[in-house]
């Protein structure tokens, strides 16, 4: 019997499995075995067994990066041998996928409209690259490419303007890196106190992932190895050595289990299992890095932030227990100072897992860990909150959740969050004087050792337009690797070159 006053169609999250396949560990299995193993723990979690599972209504799936699958969910429900009436699943890329499907079945079911969803993702880049190496491909399952979902749920527009490609920011690394850049900016930091300040916070990451039974690297680590580089933590992108970024070579899978309280009391689900979805929101920052008015700021963090919270009826200071995406360092720092979060306070660490470089960063699905992790931690408080976020692209696609084991005061009513419009003029092809706001080196790999290949500069022209340039003569790159060049005005000469003109304003 459901408790006193609570209605039927509550959202609540039953069951939550992970797995991880270690290096050495028989076999190479795919995102499909994974995926489909996780939903396995998933219902044994839940004391349920495989019930729920058979009689699910939607099987929704995160998609995949290491190898593209059109309908994830219809290989992982034949894996499983169930038959969902429905498939969906997020769309191409974006991290933020998780909380939106989350939010999407949550929603169904407090309309009436589902009684039992499942939720799964899986990464197998670790597998595929031992396959490649061996000279042999996996034996994974294969899928039509005209295989469709019912619904894709998400945005998956390109990711980069055509300057943004030109500066070779074309990829998380090399944007994160110059956002890094642009906190340290504004911070007010010099390179070793900032190298302090963030090698601090990923060492702290690394002391949670030692206690999670599902971290891909779960060892502790010190500022000192996290920092230094060498050949194990080589410099990839400054001011970026490999351990303090995302692992995206790993084999992980996720699932979940979200049904209604009628299903789940009809099912026999202990009570004490019983996780809540309070609040859940999305939002989207302006879609293109250089078109946003700060580079290391999120103001859709904040709002979807405060509507998550508005919508469990709580506030930050409420929440115990926290995990924001992670990336890349950066990442949580924005996320922290968007919530109104200290990033140093031992009795709140801003994770669950360990992070994407301890606990893992297997593609799209990392906060599918989060929610899961998340939910046994409120098990284990159950007078608590929590909040979990999630994150697509450059800091750009956002999700947030906030979850407890006590009942919600109203059902559950996942929001979009309105975030203010606010863009930054740019200036492409502009040539003459201009203020560094960011600049970032990234590292060739090379046999003879790592070498700076070029100088990434995000550079503000007097009207306050923004200018990417992208150098690669050696000696602009040995002006940059000399000193420090935040703040230093230059003079920009072509899409391809700048000279500089005075060293770093004070700040």
């Amino acid at each position: 019997m459901l408790p006193a006053g609570m209605d039927p169609r509550t959202p609540v999250l039953v069951g939550a499995g992970q797995i991880v396949h270690r290096p050495g560990e028989a076999g190479l299995p795919g995102p499909v075995e994974l995926a489909a193993e996780s939903l396995r723990r998933a219902a044994a979690d839940s004391g349920a067994g495989d019930a729920l599972l058979r009689s699910a209504d939607v099987i929704a799936s995160v998609s995949p990066v290491s190898r593209t699958y059109p309908d994830l969910g219809s290989l992982v429900a034949a894996e499983l041998g169930i038959t969902p009436k429905r498939t969906v699943q997020s769309a191409r890329y974006g991290g933020d996928a998780p909380q939106r499907l989350l939010n999407l079945l949550g929603g169904e079911i407090a309309a009436g409209k589902t009684d039992i969803a499942l939720i799964c993702g899986a990464e197998a880049v670790a597998s595929w690259n031992v396959a490649k190496k061996a000279g042999t491909e996996p034996d994974w399952l294969e899928q039509d490419a005209t295989a469709r979902p019912g619904l894709v749920v998400g945005s998956d527009d390109a990711p980069n303007t055509a300057m943004e490609t030109a500066a070779g920011l074309w990829g998380p690394i090399f944007v994160y890196a110059l956002m890094e850049s642009a906190m340290r900016n504004r911070l007010g930091l010099d390179q070793e106190s900032h190298l302090a300040r963030i090698g601090g916070l990923w060492s702290r990451f690394s002391e949670v992932a030692a206690g999670n039974p599902y971290a891909w690297l779960p060892a502790a680590r010190t500022v000192s190895e996290l920092v230094t580089t060498g050949p194990d933590n080589r410099m990839v992108c400054t001011p970026y050595p490999k351990l303090l970024m995302a692992n995206l070579t790993v084999d992980q899978g996720a699932g979940l289990i979200l049904c209604s309280a009628a299903a789940a009391d009809a099912a026999g689900v202990p009570r004490d299992l019983w996780i809540f979805p309070h609040g859940g929101a999305t939002a989207t920052d302006t879609w293109f890095i250089s078109e946003r008015t700060e580079l290391a700021a999120s103001p859709a963090i904040a709002a979807a932030g405060r509507a998550a919270l508005a919508g469990a009826g709580v506030g930050i200071d409420d929440i115990a227990h926290i995990d924001l995406y992670s990336c890349f360092p950066v990442a949580v720092q924005v996320g922290a100072a968007a919530l109104g979060l200290p990033i140093d306070d031992l009795a709140r660490p801003l994770t669950v897992t360990g992070g994407l470089t301890f606990g893992g960063g297997p593609g799209n699905n990392y906060s599918t860990h989060g929610i899961a992790a998340m939910a046994q931690v409120l098990r284990r408080n159950p007078d608590d909150y929590g909040l979990t976020t999630a994150l697509g692209w450059y800091i750009t696609k956002h999700g947030v959740g906030v979850y407890s084991a006590r009942p919600p005061a109203e059902l559950f009513a996942p929001v979009e969050a309105e975030v203010p419009v606010a863009r930054r003029d740019t200036a492409p092809g502009y040539t003459g004087p201009a203020v560094v706001e960011a600049y970032t080196v990234p590292y060739r790999k090379g046999a003879d050792g790592d070498e700076p290949e070029a100088v990434v500069v995000s550079a503000l022209n007097p009207a306050g337009a923004r200018i990417l340039v992208r150098a690669t003569d050696s000696e602009t790159i040995a002006a940059c690797t000399a000193g420090d060049r935040l703040g230093a005005t230059i003079d920009i000469t072509a899409a391809d070159r700048f000279r500089l003109l005075s060293e770093r304003t004070a700040r």
